[in-house]
């Protein structure tokens, strides 16, 4: 079966997007998904390495990060969302690496970008709380992106809309063999959240007040668009056995953390610029005091000049006070007045 026309009413109806969800290089399928993801991660990675000095790292650790980031993040998104979604894949264990069909999870993602962000930091002996803000500038990057990836898919809908929702002006169109079906474009609700996510963190991570701090907005921010655009979906996963939204509950969690913890910062700790991992450098250990150090022929001076003031030779001297006064009857050169 081919992929689904896409139309967008809002358009006119002449506007009618029909192509597959993979393009063929030398006879080898290249999904459209997988190429928007890359492009994603490039974006986010040129940004990262941008502003690294900004954070107090460099373009050489941005790289590093990468190796030790980039694997933990692609097979906890693969996981996460394979556990889940598991009676989609266990009549095909091979199914589960051929992720450029789709199935991964976000939150998987950046569960498995901590853990590499914690592996750098014990390696590289980096203050890991930098390295957070600046990857989760970077997330809100590539989450933008990649959604659209979800487009050529078409995946990251709602479910179908009836009644007064079905005259949505933005709505998504799906044309198949059985009609034409609207939907909300949840890729989009998501992509355009990240983009302003993005621009507002972008300008407030310059005056940051301390480390981390741009991290735990992120997790409150992306959250909050995904409790709402989640429940709109119909690809949810779900925990089994119930009609809990896994990105939800978690995405709860993250607001819920990260709240308590920018408003602890907020009411309870004092932050100095100076404990922040970029102005490590400019934080000056105190001088040590000038030693008195004296030349020896100063010292020789003034050795001189002490023997000379108890010796009376100097007459000014402020000890001549305490030097007995030679006898009256006695000349100058020392002998008796005679009469």
């Amino acid at each position: 079966m081919s992929d689904p026309i896409i139309t967008f009413p809002l358009f006119g109806d002449a506007f009618r997007l029909d192509f597959p969800s993979y393009f063929t290089v030398f006879g080898w399928k290249v999904h459209w998904y997988g190429v928007i993801i890359a492009i994603g991660f490039l974006l986010a990675v040129i940004y990262a390495m941008k502003r690294a000095p900004q954070f107090g790292l460099t373009e050489d650790g941005i790289i590093d990060l990468l190796l030790c980031g980039v694997i933990p993040a692609v097979v906890c998104a693969r996981a996460y969302y394979v556990i889940f979604e598991w009676d989609s894949y266990k009549d095909n264990f091979w199914s589960v690496f051929q992720i450029w069909n789709g199935g991964l999870a976000i939150y998987g993602g950046v569960i498995g970008c901590v853990i590499g962000i914690l592996i750098y930091s014990k390696v590289k002996k980096v203050k890991k709380t930098p390295v957070l803000d600046i990857v989760s500038l970077g997330l809100l990057i590539g989450q933008a992106v990649g959604r659209w990836g979800n487009f050529t898919n078409r995946e990251a809908m709602s479910e179908r809309l009836t009644g007064a929702a079905a005259s949505l002006p933005w709505r998504m169109g799906l044309v198949t063999e059985a009609g034409t079906y609207y939907y909300h474009p949840c890729f989009l609700y998501e992509s355009l959240w990240n983009i302003i996510g993005f621009i507002l963190l972008h300008f407030y991570s310059k005056k940051r007040k301390y480390d981390g701090q741009i991290f735990l907005m992120y997790l409150v921010w992306y959250g909050l668009g995904r409790v709402w655009i989640e429940g709109l979906r119909s690809d949810s996963l779900y925990i089994p056995g119930t009609n809990l939204r896994v990105s939800q509950i978690i995405a709860l969690l993250c607001i819920i953390v990260g709240g308590i913890l920018l408003i602890y910062n907020q009411v309870s700790k004092h932050h100095e610029p100076e404990e922040m991992w970029v102005n490590r450098d400019k934080v000056k250990e105190p001088e040590p005091a000038a030693e008195l150090s004296v030349t020896d022929d100063e010292f020789d001076e003034e050795l001189s000049d002490a023997f000379r003031m108890l010796s009376h030779k100097d007459e000014d001297s402020a000890f001549s006070p305490f030097i007995d006064d030679p006898p009256e009857d006695e000349d100058e050169s020392g002998g008796n007045d005679k009469e």
